[in-house]
């Protein structure tokens, strides 16, 4: 099973290029990938999406540190919106503490924290955790 939608959130151009490259060459998704640049612009384009009535994606992969509304800020207002069924929230970083850790696990929908770069593997682990829950 492949994923329908992937949202990338994240700043650094190198980063998500290089994660588009692995969701593309590995057939991990059969439709889109969206892309943002930070979470504010992720938060007004999903909460958009889910207004209209169309399908949010299945993962988010969203970046900690970023200008304008970091990843903790998108969290604490994409939590708040009204959801039929959840997207999965992987938190990808180059660098967590343990302050971090536990705070990513005080909201529902962040699945685990994974480091950047990501590796094929690390979408192949990705996937399997989302398959258990789609």
């Amino acid at each position: 099973m492949k994923l329908d939608t992937v949202c990338i959130i994240d700043d650094d151009p190198i980063c998500v290029y290089g994660t588009k490259i692995l969701l593309n060459h590995n057939n991990f998704v059969s439709a889109n990938i969206l892309i943002y640049e930070d979470g504010y612009e992720a938060l007004n384009s999903l909460t958009s999406l889910l207004k209209s009535g169309q399908q949010l994606p299945d993962i988010i992969l969203l970046d900690l540190n970023m200008p304008v509304m970091n990843g903790w800020e998108f969290l604490d207002k994409f939590q708040e919106l009204d959801f039929q069924k959840k997207p999965q929230v992987f938190i990808v970083s180059s660098h967590f503490d343990q302050a971090e850790i536990e705070k990513g696990r005080s909201y529902d929908m962040v699945r685990d924290f994974i480091s950047k770069p990501l590796i094929a593997k690390n979408l192949t682990d990705i996937i399997s955790m989302s398959k258990s829950v789609i």
